[in-house]
């Protein structure tokens, strides 16, 4: 079954179930992907997009909603952390299962070697390379100083 169809599946169950928070957060979710469908037809591209899109796309959702969380939270709003956090937990079922910090440190290496990348010069096709094989099981803003404090130590 393809994310989409999981995705408008569960949506179906939570009407049924009057789960209102997931009901809402999946509508969220089914509008990103409609925006994006809409955005690729009036690039030219005439077809839907792939599972790993989508993947990217409840990723940058869920990067949204922790800044939301942290703005909300420097400025009192509690109720409004709360629910940015549970609308999280709801996106975070349909993302893979995030690697720990071993995993994404075995990873960089691996793709280091792999590319014999020696200098900082190498830090993009690194940093692409893990991309197209982690995306959605690791977070590429913490994971960029990491590849970079990597590839500078390989150069002194």
């Amino acid at each position: 079954m393809t994310l989409r169809a999981r995705i408008s599946e569960d949506l179906k169950q939570a009407m049924k179930n009057k789960d209102q928070l997931r009901l809402s957060t999946l509508r969220l979710i089914n509008a990103a992907i409609k925006d994006r469908d809409i955005a690729l037809r009036g690039d030219g591209e005439d077809r839907e997009m792939s599972d790993d899109e989508i993947t990217a796309v409840l990723s940058r959702m869920v990067k949204q909603r922790q800044e939301s969380a942290r703005a909300y939270e420097e400025g009192g709003r509690l109720e409004l952390v709360e629910r940015e956090e549970a609308e999280i937990k709801v996106i975070e079922t349909y993302l893979p299962r995030q690697l720990s910090a071993d995993e994404v440190s075995a990873a960089i290496e691996e793709v280091i070697t792999e590319l014999e990348a020696g200098s900082i010069r190498d830090m993009g096709p690194v940093m692409n390379a893990l991309k197209s094989r982690y995306t959605g099981q690791m977070d590429f803003g913490a994971v960029g100083p990491q590849v970079k404090a990597r590839l500078s130590g390989a150069v002194s």
